[in-house]
């Protein structure tokens, strides 16, 4: 099994009714966020009044699919960061932690779908079958973005923090308005909740009945301000004042994030307009590999956090199943320590940034200003001795 033959594979929603079991969710401790889990901690599959339809008939297959989804982007997302620390990239954002609010909401979205992110939905573009190194590029200062989106209906990352829902909104209002059975998908974090750009979009989503899913990966920190810094209420509520549904899900449980997706996703392709998902998760490592999180973050929460691991829920839930058994992981290993090769192959086989490139495309005409920098950056860059020169 290849990585590229499997990485446009979606889960289908079962047609049964059938419940997965028949033990009540469990009551939620006082001060404990509520939320929509249909796995927990430990790897128990609890039913939903509301969600269990939608992966109701999910095969064991299908769940082994989830798990090696996981498994995948966590591995490429460490390589990444690895060849960060080497020098090969510039920056990176991991998404430890987050893989599977991004596999279960990117496997319960449609071919035609489209898809907007921010710069760390490594896993949702794993699920719209973006080859992974094609990410890789931008980081390393080669290209502007890396694939073409309307090859996979996955839009470029964005960096400029909170305008990628505003672009969501246009087109899910230009998708309303050609009458196309197709819904969008905008992703964003907690802190760009706060930005002017994120609220101005759910307005106009709101007004038009625009056919568009937020989903928001709120993972605790907005780079390093926590949450309750920015909002006096959970961040789903805020659905309520614009119009629209918003809904709280486990974002460390897969099958969680993949049902109320697909419930978001089938309700605006109705015409019934916006939905805000807030997938309640935690970010495991740094904002960005410039980022130190033990300045401001207490490593008891980390650890904690940890024991919500969402690859290691699904990996007990699969083996007390009996779903999943050690050839499996041990040839998922195998193909885990092939993508990790690939990976550093692809990404040192790259070129050299052009370091003027920065220069070309500030003015179309030129600026005297910006010769006269172009100048002096040519003049420090002269100024260094090459390698073996002066022996």
């Amino acid at each position: 099994m290849t990585v590229e033959s499997t990485a446009a594979r979606k889960p289908r929603r079962g047609g049964g009714t059938k419940r997965a079991s028949a033990r009540k969710a469990p009551a939620r401790k006082s001060g404990e966020p509520e939320l929509v889990q249909l796995l927990t901690p430990e790897g128990e599959r609890v039913p939903h009044a509301e969600y269990d339809a939608y992966v109701d008939g999910i095969t064991p297959e299908e769940l082994r699919g989830l798990y090696r989804d996981m498994v995948l982007t966590r591995r490429f997302d460490a390589e990444a960061t690895a060849l960060q620390r080497q020098g090969e990239l510039g920056l990176w954002a991991s998404l430890l932690g987050q893989e599977a609010a991004q596999i279960g909401s990117g496997r319960a979205t449609r071919e035609d779908d489209y898809v907007f992110p921010t710069y760390r939905e490594h896993g949702v573009a794993w699920c719209r079958g973006v080859d992974p190194t094609n990410l890789l590029g931008m980081f390393r200062g080669v290209n502007n973005g890396g694939w073409d989106p309307n090859g996979n209906n996955f839009h470029l990352y964005t960096i400029v923090i909170g305008s990628q829902t505003l672009h969501a909104t246009g087109y899910a209002m230009g998708v309303a308005k050609d009458g196309a059975d197709s819904a969008v998908i905008a992703y964003f974090g907690d802190g760009a909740s706060s930005q002017g750009d994120v609220n101005e979009s759910f307005t106009f989503a709101a007004v038009y009945n625009a056919p568009v899913v937020f989903f928001c990966q709120n993972n605790q920190w907005a780079i390093s301000e926590p949450t309750e810094k920015q909002t006096r209420v959970p961040l789903y509520q805020r659905a309520q004042g614009f119009g629209f549904p918003g809904v709280r899900v486990d974002g460390n449980d897969v099958l969680a994030c993949l049902a109320v997706t697909k419930w978001a996703l089938e309700r605006a392709r109705r015409g019934e307009g916006p939905t805000l998902v807030e997938a309640f998760t935690y970010r495991m490592g740094a904002h960005t590999t410039s980022d130190d999180p033990s300045k401001y973050r207490a490593d008891e929460e980390r650890v904690a956090w940890e024991a919500k691991d969402p690859i290691l829920r699904l990996r007990t839930h699969l083996t007390a199943a009996g779903h999943a058994d050690e050839a499996f992981f041990a040839e998922l290993e195998t193909e885990s320590e092939a993508l990790g090769r690939r990976v550093r192959e692809v990404v040192r086989a790259m070129p050299d940034p052009d370091r003027f490139a920065i220069f070309e495309n500030a003015y179309a005409d030129g600026h005297a200003l910006v010769d006269e920098e172009r100048a002096q950056f040519a003049a420090y860059q002269a100024s260094f001795v090459d390698e073996g020169e002066g022996e």
